[in-house]
């Protein structure tokens, strides 16, 4: 893999095909999740070690054991449960050293295990057939992607707590109307080429 190759996945992964704002994956913890930056950092450091890690893990599993045994029909199957183990890893991780990123997950944590955009990366990894090195940097720049989305949606959320609206539109349609205005801004991305 050239370093063009990698610096064209990157933007693409991180800002032209957000798994968050363009391609609406993971957005349960995206919204759960986002009330507070620091939570949200937290949150997206843990999804970039989940779809890093798994994302190498599911490429194992699919080329060492389920395509040789013909058993593609299984990948799904096969990468939630991956997903699982290394979701339980995070969280017992963060349980033992950071009880406080921990707690302040909450439930959105074990829902990383059924975040459809952990799944996605690994699922378009396989579609896609890239190598072991393009489908680990495509899950860790996957994880970047969703990190800068839920910060950035995170510090406007904070911001707008300050903010006077009408009683209709506070909370829940708040957030809603300032997570389409963000992913609108994010399809500026759609058209970016890296070209040396």
């Amino acid at each position: 893999m050239s370093l063009t190759e990698l610096i064209s996945l990157a933007l693409a992964a991180i800002l032209a095909e957000n798994f968050v704002l363009v391609k609406f994956l993971g957005i349960c913890p995206f919204l759960g999740v986002s009330k507070k930056t620091d939570t949200a950092i937290g949150m997206g450091l843990a999804v970039v070690f989940v779809m890093g890690l798994s994302s190498m893990v599911t490429w194992l599993v699919n080329e060492f054991l389920l395509l040789p045994l013909g058993l593609e029909y299984m990948q799904t199957v096969a990468f939630i449960l991956v997903i699982a183990a290394l979701v339980q890893f995070v969280e017992l991780f963060l349980k033992r050293f950071v009880p406080a990123l921990y707690t302040a997950l909450g439930i959105y944590l074990p829902l990383i295990t059924t975040n459809c955009a952990v799944l996605g990366a690994a699922l378009l990894n396989v579609q896609n057939e890239r190598s072991f090195l393009a489908s680990t940097a495509f899950g860790v720049f996957s994880g970047l992607g969703f990190t800068l989305a839920i910060v950035l949606f995170a510090s406007v959320r904070e911001r707008l707590e300050y903010a006077k609206f009408p009683k209709c539109f506070q909370g829940f349609p708040q957030a809603l109307i300032t997570a389409g205005l963000i992913a609108m801004a994010f399809l500026g991305f759609s058209g970016l080429q890296v070209v040396w």
